[in-house]
């Protein structure tokens, strides 16, 4: 599934690259996250085979999620370059030398995994598909005909009813896409939660931010690449230094750390506005979301699969990659409506009060995910101490 999903994934970004119309890209780019959607849980799946519960597992967790912000900080910076330099499609371009390498070399270093016979689970797929799309869907409409519009409520009716149904079929199902026996575990449980709350406040930092420098301080695409380096790096530096952390540290202590200074770098951060200069207004708040990031996200990712069964490895991969997904989405169309009832009359003034508004909202989404760690997380994680003992 891995080397699979990696083929797809490089050559719909040669597809994407190469789009000539508006459906050929939509098109290309549905099937390039359909690839992705298979490649992030498999790669994440592969880990927790390869490393048990411990310190090999968080030292693996901190690796993965240390080049996850590398490459943050890299994709930012060279999407910024080539789209000022070349153009937008060279981005993509891009994808497909480094998709053949990484087929090189999985074929050379990673190990081939069981086969087991499934049957897959395709109504459960497609409810919980179509349910998350079409709550997506009313929320995105909330920002042009308002939340009372039936254009809007139809469509959040019809995937609150999608989800519930998808519930329903997953618990009579004899190989779900989601097993509900996941969520038996709190900790799990509460992973999910604070991971869905904190992915969501984390992609509304990138978009909104971006737009912010872009429109207010009129900078380049490199320069805007190059602004979230401040968070990028320290995120990088404090990861790499978690293995060493949570052997002094227990992990729902390393985790809460982490939320509470994204929370409070992005309370910072919500505060600028038309005049707010970029070094103490969005730089500064950016080294204590680098930081935070850096120390939440490897227990954050390990608590999400931590006692989870060799046969549930991958669905537990897979909904910890869910979560994330729509998290991200739900948040940002969310943030995006709120933001958009923002006005002041002034096209640079209106993107930074609405900036200012969507980073709130990140901030409150941030605050709810502290609330559930220390509530789901840290109790659960004390329980399980004690029963070692």
């Amino acid at each position: 599934m891995f080397l699979s999903s990696l083929v797809v994934f490089s050559l719909t970004s040669l597809l994407v690259g190469a789009a000539q119309t508006q459906w050929w890209l939509i098109s290309a780019r549905a099937l390039q996250g359909i690839g992705a959607a298979v490649l992030a849980p498999s790669a994440l799946s592969l880990l927790t085979r390869s490393f048990a519960e411990g310190r090999a597992r968080n030292r693996a967790m901190a690796a993965y999620s240390a080049v996850a912000g590398l490459g943050a900080a890299v994709g930012l910076v060279v999407g910024g370059l080539v789209a000022d330099l070349v153009s937008w499609r060279a981005g993509f371009f891009l994808n497909v030398p480094i998709g053949i390498v990484m087929v090189v070399l999985a074929v050379r270093f990673l190990p081939e995994t069981d086969r087991r016979r499934g049957r897959f689970d395709v109504t459960g797929a497609l409810l919980a598909t179509l349910g998350s799309t079409a709550l997506v869907l009313g929320i995105v409409n909330a920002a042009d005909f308002g939340w009372t519009a039936p254009l809007t409520l139809i469509p959040l009716l019809a995937g609150a009813v999608m989800l519930g149904l998808f519930v329903r079929v997953e618990r009579r199902a004899a190989q779900p896409i989601v097993p509900l026996r996941l969520f038996a575990s709190r900790e799990r449980s509460g992973a999910y939660i604070t991971r869905m709350l904190y992915m969501g406040a984390m992609m509304s930092f990138f978009f909104f931010t971006a737009q912010f420098v872009q429109s207010v301080y009129h900078w380049t695409p490199l320069q805007a690449g190059l602004s979230f380096l401040p968070m990028t790096l320290v995120n990088f530096v404090f990861a790499v230094q978690v293995p060493r952390l949570l052997e002094r540290a227990r992990k729902p202590l390393v985790l809460l750390t982490g939320v509470a200074l994204t929370t409070a770098g992005m309370v910072w951060l919500s505060c600028l506005g038309l005049h707010t200069s970029y070094l103490t207004g969005v730089g500064l708040p950016m080294v204590l979301i680098g930081a935070g990031q850096g120390l939440a996200l490897a227990p954050l990712t390990s608590s999400g699969v931590d006692g989870v069964a060799p046969a549930d490895a991958g669905a537990g991969a897979g909904l910890v990659n869910t979560v994330h997904q729509i998290g991200s989405a739900l948040s940002l169309s969310i943030l995006t409506a709120v933001a958009a009832a923002v006005s002041t009359g002034h096209e640079a003034a209106d993107i930074a009060a609405r900036s200012g508004t969507a980073l709130t909202g990140s901030a409150v989404l941030l605050a709810l995910a502290v609330v559930a760690v220390v509530t789901l997380i840290v109790p659960s994680q004390a329980t399980r101490n004690e029963r070692s003992l």
